[in-house]
């Protein structure tokens, strides 16, 4: 005998759940054997603890620091954590003068330097360079000869004739030169020493300390970047290099400035190395490529011997800003929990006990039918266990204590779908539907409510997260991610076996332990085939509970029909014993 259409779409529906739920399982097991993944998820700072570390800023004599300049550092650090992929971190001022910085777990190098690197980045055209180099803007390699220009032996330390722009070699003094000719790429000094105010030239190196230049005035300011992202270089024929590179975007001052100055040493391109245009990173240059072409849309891109995560952190630092003071490391040390196991535990608990509830509450109210409820809930936590896990090791989520109490909160939100639907199921047994058909059209009643309140809860979850910092958005996190696996859990578990249940003898004769007997419930006769009132024989005590139950459930128009019908009956009998 052919399953029945419902049917058919119950197994459907149960099957994709499986294989939903096995593809989650798959992804995992794949992660843990090749990705450095886990099979439990990475706990949050206040349960696991990790690396703290103290920021101090790095001040001139008689220079102060301000809470403005402390509160935009905490901005820009935590963009730089955040989109390193690291969750629930705590970055905070101290003493109106550092910055603490509390990372859960182990601290890498990438994720160190993304949080103490200013990343302020200059534009200068170079004057002097002491080896050769061959990158170039566009990708194509060039080799550029050592510097023909002799300076004047006198040591004078300002130009004799005024520079006419960045590119000019007044701007090489012999005091300039000489400097050029002593500094050492390789001395300890050479780290602090490379900084000059932003209209006057600078003498630094290269960041691995092989190219020694002397560089023009700023021309392009890095806070003129208004996007910058990690790529793969691409020649004008759009075939890929191989080699990692930043791309660049300016705003409108940055790109005026830059077509200038691409125009300028595009016509430099016979006298190299004032072709090139250096790309300097906290006083060192990052990458001095010449200049191949007239940039006007404002769009160049840094190459150097970058990697995949060395391109995506600079992105992100010159993405999200340079920091408004330089800071220097004062500690770094290991901390441990702040909250602990215990408190885990005790949030468990919480956890448990609130599910024993709702067992309690779906049993009492519903009988056998509660146990749908019950099974739901297993299949909605082994998912949210596993996409749990997957999020922790792919995309850096962390657990923290918060998170923890979404997911305890989401147990009640689940439960609400399924009691919504059960009760509409009830209601149409009450209108005398059949126990298939009242699934079916309790079914339709019942999801538009679920997928309201769902989106409710979505929203609220997602405004809070893009609102919120720290250990609130793991709440939100949590929140919104067992939202929408309970709405999975519904169309594709619940109601599935509400059909299948619907079919089987126990539940379809309305057995009093079912939670779906139509007398306890108060059916009424609608025609052929449907529940009729009790009849005589019921036990009186029954019949009188069945029929309070089905007042209580009367809606407002039925309750005020009854009124009128009653008053109208008693109306007419007045009247007949007074003729």
């Amino acid at each position: 005998m052919a399953k029945s259409t419902p049917v058919k779409k119950a197994w459907r529906s149960l099957t994709w759940l499986a294989v939903i739920i096995v593809g989650l399982f798959a992804v995992n097991a794949a992660g843990v054997i090749w990705g450095g993944g886990s099979w439990t998820p990475k706990l949050a700072l206040d349960l696991e603890g990790g690396t703290q570390i103290i920021l101090a800023p790095k001040l001139e004599s008689g220079q102060t620091v301000s809470q403005e300049q402390l509160d935009q550092a905490v901005t820009i650090i935590r963009q730089r954590v955040d989109a390193s992929g690291v969750s629930e971190a705590e970055i905070n001022t101290q003493g109106g003068q550092n910055i603490v910085v509390a990372i859960p777990g182990e601290l890498d190098d990438e994720t160190r330097n993304r949080i103490q690197s200013s990343a302020k980045l200059e534009l200068r055209p170079v004057l002097v360079a002491g080896a050769p180099t061959n990158a170039s803007i566009d990708g194509e390699s060039t080799a550029t000869p050592e510097p023909s220009a002799t300076p004047n032996p006198e040591l004078e330390t300002t130009p004799s004739v005024t520079p006419s722009n960045g590119s000019d070699l007044n701007w090489v003094t012999p005091a300039l030169q000489a400097e050029f000719e002593s500094f050492d790429c390789a001395s300890t000094e050479a780290a602090t020493a490379n900084a000059a105010p932003a209209d006057k030239p600078l003498v630094t190196c290269d960041v691995d300390g092989t190219v020694k230049y002397i560089l023009g005035p700023v021309e392009v300011e890095g806070a003129n970047i208004s996007d910058a992202s990690a790529g793969m270089e691409t020649t004008q024929s759009g075939a890929t290099t191989g080699r990692w590179v930043v791309n660049l975007v300016f705003d409108d001052q940055g790109t005026k400035d830059f077509a200038e100055v691409s125009t300028r040493l595009f016509g430099l391109k016979a006298t190299p190395p004032l072709d090139q245009f250096a790309f300097v990173i906290d006083g060192q240059v990052l990458s001095a490529p010449s200049m191949n072409g007239i940039i006007t849309d404002g769009r160049p891109s840094i190459s150097g011997q970058f990697t995949e995560e060395s391109s995506k952190a600079l992105a992100d630092q010159l993405k999200f800003g340079a920091l408004p003071i330089s800071f220097t490391v004062q500690s770094s040390e290991t901390i441990s929990p702040t909250l602990g196991s215990s408190q885990l535990q005790s949030g468990m608990i919480a956890g448990l006990i609130g599910l024993l509830l709702v067992v309690i509450y779906t049993l009492f109210q519903y009988r056998l039918l509660g146990m749908v409820t019950i099974a739901s809930l297993v299949v909605a936590g082994v998912m949210t266990y596993i996409v749990i896990t997957i999020l922790s090791w792919r995309e850096g989520y962390r657990l923290s204590l918060a998170g923890v109490a979404g997911l305890i909160v989401a147990i009640g939100f689940t439960a609400d779908s399924f009691i919504v639907y059960f009760e509409r199921v009830r209601d149409e047994l009450r209108e005398g539907r059949i126990l298939t058909s009242a699934v079916e059209a309790g079914w339709k009643r019942a999801v538009r409510t679920i997928f309201a309140s769902k989106a409710t809860n979505l929203l609220a979850a997602i405004v809070l997260f893009l609102i919120a910092v720290g250990n609130v958005r793991g709440f939100a996190y949590t929140l919104g991610v067992t939202t929408i696996i309970d709405v999975i859990i519904v169309i594709l578990f619940t109601h599935p076996m509400l059909q299948l249940l619907s079919r089987t003898k126990f539940f379809s004769s309305g057995h009093p332990w079912s939670g779906l007997d139509p007398q306890a419930l108060g059916a009424i006769y609608r025609g052929r085939a449907e529940f009729r009132k009790p009849a005589a024989s019921v036990d009186a005590k029954k019949a009188a509970s069945s029929a309070k139950e089905a007042e209580k459930r009367q809606t407002i128009a039925e309750r005020k029909a009854a009124e009128l019908t009653a008053a109208s009956t008693g109306t007419k009998t007045t009247e007949g014993k007074e003729s």
